[in-house]
């Protein structure tokens, strides 16, 4: 048997891919969590402006900075959306480029079992032939 695994160099693309796809997912998830923190401090900051008019032009300006606010949370939730989907889509690129790199490392396992054991078969062979050679020349001594 060939010690050589013979689907190494397709091993190693699949274990670069896994890792490119591991790297996209933590990028994606590091994102989406930004948006998230943003989106709450946001939405805090909202919360905590709480204006008081004394005539109707602070009334119109507090109006439309709450306008221009609710504009800009709906943009962050919409950021927010995307980057959750973005960071689906990489946790699936990474759970099939996983998946494929598993098989193949299974696949390797399995030929290094596989030669080990011919090895020792082979080994166990020579030990017995000694013995047996040995043996005989005990006998006709």
């Amino acid at each position: 048997m060939n010690r050589q695994f013979s689907l190494a160099g397709l091993l190693r693309l699949r274990q670069a891919e896994q890792k490119s796809a591991e790297s996209g997912l933590a990028a994606a998830n590091s994102r989406s969590a930004l948006l998230r923190v943003r989106r709450a401090e946001a939405r805090e900051a909202l919360a905590d402006s709480a204006g008081h008019a004394a005539d109707s032009a602070s009334l119109l300006a507090i109006a439309a900075a709450r306008a221009s606010s609710q504009s800009m949370l709906a943009e962050l939730d919409a950021l927010a959306a995307s980057a959750d989907a973005d960071a689906a889509e990489a946790r699936s690129e990474y759970t099939e480029a996983k998946q494929r790199a598993v098989g193949l490392e299974k696949l390797e396992i399995r030929h290094e079992a596989e030669y080990s054991a011919s090895v020792l078969h082979a080994e166990q062979g020579v030990l017995d032939e000694i013995a047996s050679a040995a043996w005989q020349r005990k006998a006709t001594s």
